[in-house]
């Protein structure tokens, strides 16, 4: 369970530095992009952001946590892996409609985008063979 449990909680934290670093890049685009004044601006820039060092952080947990739960025997790459992308596209969606600084909306087309994607991780969470060991005690 606690690998299941670490790629949920990775699986929020990547859609969390999506999220963040797209809101901190609206304001480094109103200033004329990253690249702008060169590598070394964009470093500072970067490194001045609260925004960017969150996201940052948020993807660099998200690593950790992502492989901690690759190393269950009994996690496949073929399951986490549709959970994580999956899963994160439908929360970035979600988040980016209803943050106040992004306000993004989304077409009927993309919502019915959106829910056949749940449906798909759905089915292949659903199809997956029996995980030994993944759901019990400890594990």
């Amino acid at each position: 369970m606690k690998y299941v449990i670490a790629l949920g909680v990775a699986l929020v934290l990547n859609a969390g530095a999506n999220l963040l670093m797209k809101v901190g890049m609206k304001t480094v685009h109103e200033s004329g992009g990253i690249l702008k004044d060169g590598a070394a601006s964009a470093v500072w820039t970067i490194a001045t952001s609260a925004p960017l060092v969150v996201g940052l952080t948020c993807f660099a947990l998200n690593a950790v946590l992502y492989m901690y739960a690759l190393q269950s025997p009994a996690l496949k790459i073929s399951l986490a892996y549709p959970v994580m992308v999956g899963g994160g596209y439908a929360v970035i969606a979600l988040v980016a409609r209803f943050h106040p600084a992004l306000r993004e909306s989304l077409t009927m087309g993309q919502h019915v985008g959106v829910a056949l994607v749940l449906v798909g991780v759905i089915l292949i969470a659903s199809q997956s063979e029996p995980a030994q060991g993944l759901t019990q005690s400890g594990q």
